[in-house]
């Protein structure tokens, strides 16, 4: 475990600041979820929380089973990262940071049909070219994250957005349970 060197105090709530530093080298953003646990007889061990990690290969095979009708990228995102991915490009794409535009398309709660070529970022610092169509998983109450087809050469079309919005609206009733 690496150490900061900061130390912090607990006050009398019984609370602790997590620095700025850290929070920002993890991506923790207020409103953000964190769990708790402990490990050994002396530590306490925070950790980013992500609904959709805790499903990670459920994740993965039902991008897979999407990717053998629709035949397009399929990218399955939480609020920070790609956490399945099928198609081209899939270790490229897994496990890396999402784009500040796919953030705040979670953020929004956007569901969005790009039907004409533009150039876009999925990944931090890398644009690309073509169509795609995105909906915002949303699990009692909260944007959990993404469902994303994307087509290099093609077209996306209505069609591919409906299906974004039925696997968005499955992941999210799944999530629930």
């Amino acid at each position: 475990m690496k150490s900061t060197g900061i130390v912090r105090r607990i006050d009398e709530m019984g609370r602790v600041v997590i620095p700025k530093e850290i929070r920002k080298t993890l991506r923790i953003n207020n409103n953000d979820s964190i769990e708790i646990y402990v490990e050994g007889e002396d530590k306490i061990i925070l950790k980013k929380y992500s609904v959709l990690k805790n499903i990670n290969d459920f994740a993965q095979k039902f991008a897979d089973a999407m990717y053998t009708f629709v035949k397009h990228n399929i990218i399955i995102t939480d609020t920070k990262d790609i956490i399945a991915v099928a198609g081209l490009n899939k270790k490229e794409y897994l496990q890396q940071p999402i784009s500040e535009y796919l953030e705040n398309a979670i953020s929004r709660r956007e569901s969005i049909l790009e039907k004409y070529e533009k150039d876009y970022e999925l990944i931090k610092g890398k644009s690309e070219k073509g169509t795609y169509t995105l909906g915002t998983i949303i699990t009692n109450g909260d944007a959990v994250g993404l469902v994303i087809i994307t087509a290099n050469n093609g077209k996306i079309t209505p069609v591919e957005e409906k299906i974004v919005k039925i696997a968005s609206e499955f992941l999210g009733k799944y999530l629930e349970q």
